[in-house]
C-alpha cells in the first residue's frame, strides 16, 4: 500500500516544460606519459514536453576538478627582502574550474541562483578559519593565479546555442591536471532562475606507464628510490662514457 502511494504521488509531479538531453566527446581523459592537454566538447539539446514559455533562456556549462586544500601566503618587503607575511588556509578549491556560458552570466542568472548552485568560480573557492581581514583578496589571488595556469577558465558567450534547442561547449583541459572524477553540470536558465540541471562525472585517470610509476611511489616508495637512483647513476655514467669517447 505504501509502495503505491509514493508511485501515485510522483506520477502526481508536473512533468518538467524543458529538460536538458547531454552528450560528451569522450566518458573519461587518460593521463599518459606525452599527454599535454586535451580538448572536451559538451553538447546537448533542450527536450521539451510543452509550448517554449516566455522569457530569454540560458545555457551555462561548468566542469570542476578534484578538490584540494591550498595554502595561499602574502608577500611583503620586508629590509630589501620579500619575506611571508600573512597566510590563509583555502579550504575547497577546484583543482580545476570552467565555466561556459551562451550569454554574460550576468545577463542569464541571478546573484541568489547563483550563490544556491555555486556557479561562478568565487562561489567554489572559499576561506575557512582566516585570521586577515581582507581574506577575500586572498582569494581572488589565487583565482587569478590559476587563471594564468589556465586551471580556472572563465567562457561566457562560448557556449553555441542554436534556436533555443541546440548547445555545444567545447572546453580545453590543460596538461597539469590532478586525477580524479570531473564534474560537469549544465544549467538551464530561463530569466536568471535555473529550471534544470544536468549533472555527470568524467573520469580523469592516468593509465600505462604514467599508472606504474605512480603506483610505484605510492606502494613502493623504497623500490621507486632506488629505481630512481640506478637510473640516475647510469644517465650520469653513459653521459660521462659519451664525452669521453667525443674527447677522443
Amino acid at each position: 500500500m505504501i509502495r503505491l502511494l509514493i508511485l501515485l504521488s510522483v506520477l502526481a509531479l508536473p512533468a518538467k516544460a524543458e529538460e536538458i538531453v547531454l552528450g560528451l566527446s569522450q566518458d573519461e581523459v587518460a593521463i599518459t606519459a606525452t599527454f599535454d592537454g586535451s580538448d572536451l566538447l559538451i553538447f546537448g539539446a533542450i527536450k521539451r514536453d510543452a509550448p517554449t514559455a516566455a522569457g530569454e533562456l540560458g545555457v551555462i556549462v561548468t566542469v570542476a576538478g578534484p578538490d584540494t586544500p591550498v595554502t595561499v601566503r602574502r608577500k611583503e618587503r620586508r629590509f630589501g627582502i620579500w619575506v611571508n607575511t600573512d597566510v590563509v588556509n583555502v579550504d575547497a578549491a577546484p583543482s580545476f574550474y570552467a565555466v561556459a556560458s551562451s550569454a554574460p552570466l550576468s545577463d542569464i542568472l541571478t546573484a541568489t541562483e547563483d550563490i544556491r548552485h555555486r556557479i561562478r568560480t568565487p562561489q567554489m573557492v572559499r576561506s575557512v578559519g582566516a585570521d586577515v581581514m581582507d581574506a577575500g583578496n586572498f582569494n581572488r589571488a589565487l583565482i587569478r593565479i590559476r587563471a594564468g595556469q589556465d586551471l580556472f577558465q572563465n567562457l561566457e558567450g562560448k557556449v553555441d546555442f542554436e534556436e533555443d534547442t541546440l548547445f555545444r561547449a567545447a572546453i580545453s583541459l590543460p596538461a597539469n591536471l590532478t586525477e580524479g572524477d570531473y564534474q560537469t553540470r549544465i544549467f538551464l536558465t530561463r530569466d536568471g532562475q535555473v529550471v534544470d540541471i544536468y549533472d555527470t562525472n568524467i573520469p580523469v585517470k592516468k593509465v600505462g606507464l604514467e599508472r606504474w610509476l605512480y603506483n610505484l611511489a605510492h606502494d613502493n616508495p623504497f623500490w621507486y628510490g632506488l629505481m630512481s637512483l640506478s637510473i640516475a647513476i647510469a644517465a650520469g655514467w653513459l653521459a660521462s662514457a659519451a664525452f669521453a669517447l667525443l674527447r677522443r
